[in-house]
């Protein structure tokens, strides 16, 4: 994050009027929460909203606590009377208070707002925002949001160059926070004679580093202008927050000390601010002689001066050296994961040894766990901890010895994907947040071993309950749709929201992994592809993916592109309504896979027909045909034609979108028999659902 000029800030014009209406006065007194109710209209009485919310309101506090992070999302009911809702505990927080705070909030909302569909609150360890529209789909910040708060109280003494000291320390935080795991940090500066300050900045964890950076631009650039020369502020917004004062007051010491700024010199009004506060007076300099030669107690004084440097210089330089030992020591010492590689082999594989010191370097943020540690938490991989496996290879049920739950992937010796395939996805998904996601822990490289290391979703994945008579009936038509709406909120965050566009290019049941309320998790990013915005396909010679979801483009031409996450979506979503699998579908008719059956349905307006027997009775007959619609829009033959995630996402969670009658879907005559591929073309009719995984080229 580069320093920025107060001559630079780009506040418009028109957020100056927004802002400004919105500065509040701060006491030490002053007593929280600081709220605001919208203006989306009002619920009535025992509707169905107030019903919703009371439900968000039973579990969300205990999802936040219970979250590593203290943050949660999530959604309730259906419009028009959907609610969704947004809540983030102070890092520095534990569980308890996080639980306690949140839900106090919405007993406080429902007061201060009463029957408000839109309103949030800001207490000191958390905030609480709810709404009827969607702003969980964007990581945007508006300024008129909240109040920005003011310290009534202004500087005494030093203002200017203690303004442009908060100026520096609040870049540093920001950049701090938005480089954290948790995108939260306190700091300290302490320079000289100057006040010392405190700040506290914290972004929402889903956001990405960028994201965040983002959110701390538009607060570091629009809103000093209006806290200048104030002893304190906050500005208060939902994806990101700041407040600084000149007292502790967050507990503990703080996460960034800054007392040296020799290399931070923030630019004000093209002028640079010196890195120490000079004393307010001085003594006058000796005249000099009238020879212009020194006198004799300008050249004593000199002499003086070199013998003192020549002195200090040196112990200086120990010191640092001693300082830096130790330092480096204490982090050696600190380390969660310990990384034991023999040194020849490093040295015989360059490639994994720049990817383990990449990862050392962010351990903050990403645990490196030690051998002997994944060998003790799988009880040596026994049997008993086996969950499946996978392309990849096995995956087991871990316990840490502070007893958190892991799965445990072991990459196979015979796995086809191997390294390549392991940096992927140890570098992509650890950057990755989102609720939708499953998230990585940490990873273990240790000689020919490499492990990855997930949360536990206790769960399994989705294939194993629709595709089971046994367990189908447990995911009723509410716990499919959830699941639905969640795959595609985590597609779309891949596709747009995510910092770079991200192609996961094996979507299918068995990757989306379920936690313990049923809500879906996209996971195995190993295939993945990674462009950047302006990129809109790519193209391979080699084919990897699973038998089933492959769009006909990417398996016939190798070309891949967001439209092709679209395509397996728009199968896993007939295989959810269907309970049957595509590559292992046999209808009695015998001439049809999934795609092609589901289409020969929908022409003759039998669709129905299509829906698992244990959720006819469930759904509604005009949105199940909504739901097979968009199926059958994504699964269509030109890629041109399938919708974008947006698309999807509008279309799922709103009746009054317009469906467009779709084209008929790939693969429509293909006969169900054998196994038909050639030429390099794999026809998804087969009874095979394994992924291939031969290395991909140049990623």
């Amino acid at each position: 994050m580069k320093f920025l000029s107060f001559m630079d800030l780009p506040c418009h014009p028109w957020m100056a009027m927004v802002i400004f209406p919105l500065l509040l006065p701060l006491t030490d007194a002053q007593t929280w929460p600081s709220y605001s109710c919208g203006n989306n209209g009002d619920y009535k009485s025992n509707s169905t909203y107030e019903a919703n919310l009371m439900l968000l309101s039973s579990f969300l506090p205990n999802k936040a606590a219970s979250s590593s992070t203290l943050f949660a999302t999530d959604t309730v009911g259906n419009a028009p009377d959907i609610v969704y809702a947004l809540t983030l505990c102070r890092g520095d927080s534990n569980a308890s208070a996080c639980r306690s705070c949140v839900a106090n909030a919405f007993q406080d909302l429902q007061q201060m707002c009463s029957y408000s569909r839109d309103a949030v609150v800001y207490y000191d360890p958390c905030m609480l925002k709810f709404s009827n529209k969607n702003f969980l789909a964007t990581t945007t910040t508006t300024v008129n949001e909240l109040p920005i708060v003011m310290n009534p109280n202004n500087l005494m003494t030093n203002a200017d160059i203690t303004q442009r000291l908060l100026f520096t320390l609040i870049n540093r935080t920001a950049q701090s926070a938005a480089n954290s795991s948790r995108r939260f940090t306190t700091s300290r500066l302490d320079v000289g004679s100057s006040p010392v300050l405190y700040c506290l900045m914290q972004c929402t964890p889903d956001l990405t580093a960028a994201d965040c950076t983002t959110c701390f631009h538009v607060v570091s650039s629009c809103t000093l202008q209006y806290l200048a020369g104030r002893q304190g502020g906050r500005v208060l917004w939902t994806r990101c927050n700041m407040r600084y004062e000149m007292y502790p007051f967050f507990p503990g010491d703080p996460t960034l000390r800054i007392t040296n700024l020799a290399h931070d010199v923030p630019v004000i009004n093209n002028t640079t601010t010196p890195a120490t506060v000079q004393p307010q007076s001085q003594p006058p300099a000796a005249a000099p002689s009238p020879e212009g030669k020194p006198t004799v107690q300008e050249h004593n004084r000199h002499k003086s001066r070199k013998r003192t440097l020549s002195i200090i210089i040196p112990v200086v330089a120990t010191l640092l050296s001693v300082l830096m030992c130790f330092i480096c020591f204490i982090v050696w010492k600190r380390r969660k994961g310990k990384v034991n590689i023999n040194n020849q082999a490093a040295m015989n594989r360059p490639e994994e040894y720049a990817l383990v010191w990449r990862l050392e370097e962010r351990s903050s943020e990403f645990t490196l766990f030690d051998f002997p540690e994944i060998l003790q938490a799988t009880h040596d991989f026994s049997k008993e901890n086996l969950l499946g496996k996978g392309g990849f290879g096995p995956v087991y049920k871990g316990q840490l010895p502070d007893g958190i739950e892991i799965a445990v992937k072991r990459l196979a010796s015979q796995s086809g994907q191997g390294f390549t395939e392991f940096k992927n996805e140890v570098e992509l998904i650890a950057k990755l947040q989102h609720n939708n996601l499953v998230k990585l822990l940490g990873c273990c490289i240790q000689g020919e071993e490499k492990v990855l290391v997930y949360e536990y979703l206790p769960n399994k994945s989705l294939d194993f309950f629709i595709f089971d008579e046994n367990r189908t009936t447990l995911v009723d038509w509410e716990k499919r749709r959830v699941i639905i709406e969640g795959i595609a909120q985590g597609l779309l965050y891949l596709h747009k929201h995510s910092r770079l566009r991200i192609i996961h290019r094996d979507l299918k049941a068995s990757n989306i992994l379920l936690d313990q309320d049923m809500n879906p998790k996209i996971s195995d990013f190993g295939l993945a592809k990674i462009f950047s915005s302006n990129d809109t396909q790519g193209s391979t010679k080699r084919i990897v993916g699973t038998y089933g979801y492959m769009s006909p483009e990417y398996a016939s031409e190798g070309i891949y592109s967001i439209k092709s996450d679209v395509f397996s979506f728009g199968v896993l979503l007939l295989e959810i309504l269907s309970g049957k699998r595509n590559s292992r579908f046999h209808h009695c008719e015998d001439f049809l896979n999934l795609l092609g059956y589901s289409w020969h349905l929908w022409e003759g307006g039998r669709w129905l027909e299509l829906l698992e027997l244990s959720i006819v009775t469930e759904i509604h007959t005009t949105e199940a045909r909504r739901y097979i619609n968009i199926a059958l829009m994504c699964v269509q033959e030109s890629a041109d034609d399938r919708p974008t995630m947006s698309d999807v996402v509008a279309m799922l969670n709103s009746e009054s979108v317009i469906i467009p009658e779709p084209n008929p879907p790939a693969y429509v005559n293909v006969r169900v028999s054998t196994v038909h591929q050639s030429a390099g073309v794999v026809v998804p009719c087969s009874n095979n659902d394994v992924t291939i995984t031969e290395e991909p080229d140049g990623r």
